[in-house]
């Protein structure tokens, strides 16, 4: 892996945290790999020793805000209904059932996944094999049974919660396993991405606040102000890529995010290789 030693976490400053930020805006839910993004950009910036790493945590509560925002009105519909509504009480535990697979595999592997497999290497053939199979999933017919997310069964919920846990191997993208995934099991596109979005949630903030947790000792006060610009630049971007999502995944495919993944992983390849 190429290794860049004149740059140094110290100099991870205002344009890295706002670069960065940007940058998990606008993939963390798109089927591309947030994670695996921010590997290959922090190691090209030289930010990616234990604090550049614990940053790259930390911003993704900004994507997590932002989509606890765009979705306010459902969240605060379950959570009113959740008392005497069997429809809120369905979809609450259909989030439930599918968080639950990749909470516990990412518990036990946690450790091993950190050691082992965060690198531009691993990442790059994560993105090809992904892409290759984005592209596959998209040239078969596509005949939907669910709409709505309010409309999944427990099982429907539990198989996108094992497709999830794909993801846990870096650059294999969260919501691209559970969009896929969530098509393959009989989800719309609208559907399936819905629903990643709201797995998101409880995935990501579990995620996070773990690994903060473990990194504690790292964080200082001195890095509030970057922290805070990474965590703004994420929010207000992931804010407009949810929305756009949206609107895109009600006309088009995800092929296009297949081959942009194969690209991206060959250059990668090449350029650590």
């Amino acid at each position: 892996m190429l290794t860049q030693e004149w740059s140094t976490v110290e100099s991870l400053g205002l344009w890295h945290a706002v670069v960065l930020g940007i940058l998990e805006g606008l993939t963390e839910f798109l089927p591309v790999s947030s994670t695996g993004h921010l590997i290959i950009a922090e190691d090209v910036m030289g930010v990616n020793d234990a604090r550049g790493k614990v940053f790259a945590i930390f911003i993704q509560l900004g994507a997590i805000l932002a989509v606890c925002v765009a979705y306010r009105a459902k969240l605060l519909e379950v959570v009113g209904g959740l008392g005497g509504d069997p429809s809120a009480r369905r979809f609450a535990a259909n989030v439930v059932i599918a968080f639950l697979p990749a909470m516990v595999l990412g518990a036990a592997l946690h450790g091993v996944i950190k050691q082992h497999l965060f690198s531009p290497l691993t990442v790059a053939v994560a993105l090809i094999v992904g892409g290759v199979i984005i592209l596959w999933v998209e040239s078969r017919p596509h005949r939907p049974r669910v709409r709505d997310v309010d409309d999944l069964t427990w099982l429907d919920a539990l198989k996108v919660g094992l497709c999830q846990c794909v993801a846990l191997f870096p650059g294999a993208s969260r919501a691209g396993s559970t969009i896929i995934g969530g098509m393959l099991v009989g989800l719309s596109r609208e559907t399936a991405t819905r629903f990643s979005f709201f797995l998101a949630m409880p995935t990501m903030a579990a995620a996070v606040t773990y690994d903060l947790y473990k990194n504690a000792a790292i964080l200082s006060w001195d890095d509030a102000g970057v922290f805070a610009a990474g965590f703004v630049a994420a929010f207000l971007t992931a804010l407009v890529t949810v929305q756009a999502l949206l609107a895109y995944v009600s006309r088009h495919s995800f092929a296009p995010f297949g081959w942009y993944r194969i690209v991206l992983g060959a250059v990668v390849l090449w350029y650590f290789w």
